[in-house]
Parts: C-alpha cells; structure tokens; sequence
C-alpha cells in the first residue's frame, strides 16, 4: 500500500484540524478503555445528547432518512428515532476505543447474528461469501467475531482524513484479523475476486454509495444509490451474496444474515447489477425497518438529497 502523493499543500486550518482529530481519538483510544464500562457509556450517553440538541446537519440528515424508513412517525418521534440514533451511534464508537481490551470469549459471547449457518455453508463449501452489510449496529465487532469464527476476512475501507487517524484505525483492525484494501487502490474487484476464490469472506458495506458511480434502486419508495461493486462480483466470481443487517440488543451486538440475492442469468451486464442491488435494497429495508435506531446514517442516500449537480448527473 502506498501512501497518496499530494498535489497541493493544505491550509494551516486544516492541518490544526486534523492534528485535534487524531489527538481526540488517541486520547479516547488511551482513556476509555480503562474507565469502568458504566462510566464509559454513560459518558458516551451524555455526549450524544449533547449532539442530538445541537442539531447539526448529520442529526438534521439522520431525521431525513428515518422519515424515509417510518413516513407514518410524527416530528416528535422522528425527534425521539435520532436522539436513541445518536445515542447508539456513540455506542459504537465506546465499543471500538474498548474492543481492542476485550478478550476472544468476550467478543464471541457478546456477538451473534441469526441465520448464520449461510455463512457456514459458503465457507465449508469453499466458496466464500460477500457479506453485503449495513451502516448500522458494531461492524468492528461483528468483523472481529468473524475473524475469529472463520479464520479472518478481506474488506475495503474508505480512507479516513487525517492519515494518523487512518492508520490506527488499519493497525486496530489488522490486528484482528482482518485484511484490508483501502479505497481508491487499483484491481480492487480483481483483489476481491481472488480473497473470494481462495474460499475467504468478503464484507463490504452496501448502504452509502461512497464512489458516486453506483446504481439507483428503490429503497423504502424512494430512488436512492447504492454501491455497484458487491453485485459486480457475485457477477464475476459466482460467490453467494448475503445481504447482512446489524443491530444491538441490550448488551449484545447482534444482526442478521439474509439468504442469497439471487443473481440473474438474463439481461445485459447493467440490467444484472441493477438486479441484484435491488435485491439488496430489499433485504435492507427489512432489517433497517425493524432496527432503524442502530442505523447509524448520517450521509444522504436518498437522490432527492444529493446535491443539485449529482441529482442531474443521476
């Protein structure tokens, strides 16, 4: 992996920036894992309330996409949907400062997901699996549980600004199990289609289309776009694609495993992929329906929220 060649210096702001970004979460990576747990997550219940009142453009963009999910839900529960929102979110992120303390039987005991003998199978039979998963519950959790269960994992990640705080995030996450190809690193589907057929599974989140290239599908009545990439290789390889939703329940971290998008054997290449990354939409809405709270969107992916020059390019 290479580090980017930068065309251009940064302004002084932006550096300052970055440096307290990286210092906040070396400090909450150094603090919270050594407070007792109910004073760490009653402090992390504290701040995203403080975040919920602000009301900031992701709490703003969080009620938009839950009026998405619950059309039915009044302003005063949207408002109460994002104030359990932020507060599971900020859960998550108690959860990855604490995770790297955790031993192996705590994050096996604390992790589960129904329907996962789908995944049991695709592995036994030597086939490998992408796990088409959401933005929502603990991924890091669930990631470690699966490196543990099935002897690692390949994904891809978005590179996170500033590179310090990129970096700990890949060390933290390398040191679980995982093998991880950044985004923007050329052959990445040939990268992928070979982890799938030495028999490996491959989890790549499916709800934010990162690379603005993706394909429009309906999602909850509404065009919305949703990465190509996780249809484009169960196209290329025949691997099972497992749509996978993910949620808290109490103290566990939980989800759920969907059967296979079946993959057309008709149609030009676009009219596949569309498809079957409507066939993840609806396995999505599913599982985002019922567990909206631990969604933990704050992006627009919905087309009528996207800026004016994407709306027109879509």
């Amino acid at each position: 992996m290479t580090d980017p060649i930068p065309t251009r210096k940064r302004k002084p702001m932006a550096v300052a920036s970055d440096a307290a970004t990286e210092w906040a979460f070396a400090f909450g990576w150094s603090i919270v894992r050594r407070l007792p747990a109910r004073a760490a997550y009653a402090t992390f219940d504290r701040a995203a309330d403080v975040i919920w009142r602000k009301r900031g453009e992701g709490v703003l963009q969080f009620e938009r996409n839950q009026a998405r999910v619950h059309p039915e839900a009044s302003a005063a529960e949207l408002r109460e949907i994002s104030r359990l929102g932020m507060r599971s979110y900020l859960r998550y992120w108690c959860d990855a400062f604490r995770l790297p303390t955790w031993s192996h039987e705590q994050i096996l005991n604390t992790q589960d997901l129904e329907d996962k003998h789908l995944m049991d199978e695709a592995v036994a039979a030597g086939r490998g699996a992408i796990m088409v998963v959401t933005h929502s519950g603990n991924w890091d959790h669930a990631a470690a549980w699966g490196c543990l269960r099935y002897g690692g994992l390949t994904t891809v990640v978005e590179r996170l600004k500033p590179e310090g705080l990129y970096r700990r995030f890949l060390a933290f996450r390398e040191s679980l199990g995982m093998e991880i190809i950044p985004t923007g690193e050329p052959d990445i589907i040939r990268e992928l289609a070979q982890r799938l057929k030495e028999g490996r599974l491959v989890p790549l989140m499916g709800d934010r289309d990162i690379g603005r290239n993706g394909v429009v599908v309906e999602l909850f009545g509404e065009p919305a776009s949703l990465p190509a990439g996780p249809a484009l290789l169960a196209l290329l390889t025949g691997a099972p694609l497992l749509p996978v939703c993910l949620w808290f329940d109490g103290p566990m971290s939980t989800g759920r495993v969907y059967p296979a998008v079946a993959v057309p054997t008709s149609g030009t290449r676009d009219e596949q992929i569309h498809a079957i990354t409507q066939g993840v939409a609806r396995a999505f809405e599913a599982g985002i329906r019922d567990h909206s709270v631990d969604w933990h969107m704050m992006q627009p992916v919905w087309i009528a929220d996207l800026d004016p020059a994407r709306r027109r390019a879509e």
